[in-house]
């Protein structure tokens, strides 16, 4: 039997774009996971999610375009006062949607089907989720939305419950001091508003992902179909 090696990250820059790249070592193109990380992430943070996640999926996960003066990127030019609304990561939203479609198809078109997209965020890069796939959710199959929320703003969206049957994961800590937990309990009702299927975890831990939402998270990637 002939062994199939273990797929391997590569740093690739792309236009403006820093990224990290992993391809699974198949014959045919691959659904793609985009890893969006946080406020001072990389694009190498989320491989300790990613990592835990089906060797059948290609990962690509982008550097914010932001550098904070905290160290790290983020998806805005500056954090602003409170909870950021959907307008503010908009235009993030379409850089990545540029990104994908431009950028990332031409490099990588011939190994992703692009038209079978996953979005995976923490923190802040959760936001970004949530605000792309209500503003394109024709592109989204499936999120997953990490020690997160939902941004400001986003109700008369949510009323046209664009998310109808979409596959949601979210996870959070209960002893967050970062985002509060309520804040994820508000983002899964706005998801469940918006029409999504959503499964919920919780674990008694702070601005991270706990054992048993690990566990819960790959199961339920697991799950999807394709």
């Amino acid at each position: 039997m002939t062994e199939i090696p273990s797929p391997q990250n590569q740093l690739v820059t792309l236009d403006e774009w820093t990224l990290q790249v992993r391809t699974p070592a198949v014959d045919h193109k691959s659904p793609v996971y985009l890893l969006i990380h946080g406020w001072t992430g990389d694009e190498s943070v989320m491989w300790v999610f990613a990592n835990r996640l089906p060797q059948r999926f290609m990962m690509i996960a982008p550097r914010g375009l932001y550098p904070t003066s905290m160290g790290g990127y983020g998806w805005q030019p500056h954090l602003v006062h409170g909870w950021p609304s959907m307008d503010d990561l908009l235009p993030a939203v379409n850089q990545l949607l540029e990104l994908l479609d431009r950028s990332a198809q031409a490099a990588f078109g011939a190994h992703a089907d692009f038209s079978n997209l996953h979005l995976m965020g923490f923190s802040q890069g959760s936001a970004v989720a949530y605000a792309f796939a209500l503003a394109y959710p024709e592109r989204v199959r499936s999120i997953v939305g990490l020690s997160g929320f939902m941004p400001n703003g986003v109700i008369p969206v949510v009323e046209t419950k664009p998310l109808a049957d979409k596959p949601v994961f979210v996870a959070h800590g209960i002893q967050d001091d970062t985002v509060p937990v309520a804040r994820a309990r508000q983002s899964v009702e706005l998801l469940e508003k918006a029409g999504a299927h959503v499964v919920y975890c919780e674990d008694n831990v702070g601005h991270k992902l706990g054992a048993e939402c690990f566990r819960a998270m790959r199961h339920f990637v697991d799950e999807l179909p394709g």
